[in-house]
């Protein structure tokens, strides 16, 4: 029998996900935040939920989306990055509670690279997050909420930047002069690496572990960045200058090998 498998918050990449899975051979069903998306992916055959998951609570069939899921993967955003004053912690505490009494016993939860500070320099997941931002704060709380229930296991993968399609930072970034930070390495990953991650962590029910999901490649921003503009026919940003002193951090994986023996399949040049 094909597994069951929930994807809440089926966005950019939760739905090249879904479409993966679904040649694979699993059975598959996603939550979005809106009834007309739910419409939408329906239409395209996707079995969709629409499920509104805030501070004061849920909204939406979250029971029906629940039942009979074998893995659930939680890749809802959380917000953060515009400073709107949001509580992640308390929405992800409203769908704990749901999920618990549910028949999930398997969950990969979604969280981000930013639990790590940036003076805490080469991490892996050996490294204990020491987060210096807001968002990454709220994160790392949000993951040991999960790791510390014992109703069912759970995976954490902390992606780094998501890239892939036309989904490309440097578009974001060309033209714009004296940034900061341009010795920084890159800490990025393919939508497609993304995918393989996940795929793997199901077929091999590797919960219970901690993934650092980014690219082992990490070129300079100011090159990386450089060389991407020029591909892309855009005009390429430029980086002030600074000493050798500063410090960033660079994100690796020991789990990614030693648990999942997981191979990246996009490069990083």
């Amino acid at each position: 029998m094909s597994k069951t498998i929930a994807i809440a918050g089926m966005g950019w990449l939760g739905q090249s996900l879904a479409q993966r899975l679904h040649i694979l051979g699993y059975k598959v069903k996603g939550s979005v935040t809106s009834l007309a998306k739910a419409e939408m992916l329906q239409k395209s055959g996707f079995e969709a939920y629409p499920i509104e998951i805030s501070e004061t609570g849920i909204k939406g069939p979250v029971k029906v989306f629940l039942k009979e899921v074998d893995f659930l993967i939680i890749m809802i955003p959380p917000g953060l990055r515009r400073n709107t004053g949001a509580d992640f912690v308390l929405k992800m505490t409203h769908f704990l509670e749901q999920i618990e009494l549910s028949a999930a016993k398997k969950v990969i939860l979604i969280s981000s690279t930013s639990v790590y500070a940036d003076d805490q320099g080469i991490v892996t997941e050996k490294i204990h997050p020491k987060p210096d931002s807001q968002s990454g704060k709220q994160l790392l709380q949000v993951e040991q909420l999960f790791v510390n229930k014992t109703a069912f296991e759970t995976a954490i993968v902390r992606f780094g930047g998501l890239y892939g399609g036309s989904r490309q930072p440097v578009r974001y970034l060309a033209g714009r002069k004296e940034l900061n930070g341009g010795n920084a390495p890159v800490n990025l990953i393919h939508r497609n690496d993304c995918i393989g991650i996940l795929i793997e962590i199901i077929k091999q029910d590797a919960v219970g572990f901690i993934f650092n999901a980014v690219n082992p490649k990490h070129p300079k921003k100011k090159e990386y960045y450089f060389k991407k503009a020029i591909d892309l026919k855009l005009d390429p940003p430029t980086f002030s200058e600074e000493g050798d002193e500063e410090i960033y951090k660079t994100i690796n994986s020991v789990n990614l090998t030693e648990q999942l023996n997981y191979s990246f399949k996009e490069t990083l040049e």
